[in-house]
């Protein structure tokens, strides 16, 4: 095997160098001449450097497009990033604006309510649930103080009868759901003012009543709205209860059976009002604090 010496690699080497540097400054000086001045080394050159100038002049031109396409992509990138969190604070925002709406919404059927009913009542927000075997209870907290709240005063909602007072502590208060099986009110059909008591089922699975005690010969229907029936001086008159979900009618001498939905979703309730005066109690006729306890009314 031929083996180079070490003086003529660095002869060779420097040749490499020098001729490196030669052919750019052959290959500039021959293009910076007129073509009537180039002679024929320059042409020589021109012709031997023009493919490698092409070659070099695309391959610039492919990696300052891969450049411009990272950099725009990266751009690209960062507006989707932005327009994403943008969209999803919007969204927020959007959400935000439609649970106050719906609040508003609430309070302001609720406040309708308040001005519609006699006597004095105390608004409350719902913020508990305690449902047993046996018992169908809420709890709430009072929006103000009020040092009035006893046991049996009616609760109501805009969409109907929500129950009576249970205990009080403080400004916090349980509520008898109307659905509890030992919670009972006086109603009347609003279409035909058939008479009837409605009564909790209990039932843990569903919120439901029965109607009690509607004669045989009154007319009742699917789908008939029960309303307070203002007797007693317990609830004011008309307010919603329930809405008759079955009717099996009987003989004569008999009460038909007949099953009822309450009007107030318990499930959504948020806010309530309490009844702290009584039907009737401005001219002295009774007062809430007075009345039965739900379990032992019965047909007035």
């Amino acid at each position: 095997m031929f083996v180079v010496s070490p003086a003529l690699q660095r002869y060779r080497d420097a040749a490499i160098v020098v001729l490196l540097l030669a052919v750019p400054f052959f290959v500039l000086k021959a293009n910076m001449k007129a073509p009537e001045n180039q002679s024929a080394m320059d042409r020589a050159v021109l012709r031997v450097s023009a493919p490698v100038e092409v070659a070099a002049a695309t391959v610039a031109r492919g990696i300052g497009g891969v450049w411009d396409d990272y950099v725009y992509l990266g751009d690209v990138k960062q507006d989707n990033e932005r327009l994403a969190y943008d969209n999803a604070r919007l969204r927020e925002q959007v959400h935000a604006l439609e649970q106050a709406q719906v609040e508003n919404r609430q309070l302001r059927r609720l406040l309708q309510l308040k001005d519609s009913l006699p006597g004095e009542s105390v608004s409350a927000q719902v913020v508990g649930k305690d449902f047993t075997e046996f018992f169908r209870v809420t709890r709430l907290v009072l929006d103000k103080g009020a040092r009035d709240i006893r046991p049996h005063m009616p609760v109501v909602a805009p969409d109907g009868v929500v129950g009576a007072v249970l205990h009080v502590a403080g400004d916090t208060v349980d509520v008898q759901l109307a659905v509890d099986a030992a919670f009972g009110v006086d109603v009347e059909d609003e279409r035909t003012r058939a008479r009837g008591f409605v009564r909790g089922t209990g039932d843990p699975a569903r919120y439901s009543c029965k109607v009690e005690m509607v004669d045989s010969r009154d007319e009742v229907e699917i789908g008939d709205l029960l309303v307070t029936s203002g007797k007693g001086r317990w609830f004011p008159k008309g307010i919603p209860v329930a809405r008759i979900t079955r009717v099996l009618k009987r003989e004569l001498g008999r009460d038909q059976d007949v099953d009822a939905a309450p009007t107030v979703d318990f499930s959504r309730l948020d806010n309530v009002l309490l009844l702290v005066t009584a039907p009737g109690e401005e001219t002295g006729q009774g007062a809430v604090g007075n009345a039965l306890p739900a379990g032992t009314r019965g047909r007035q």
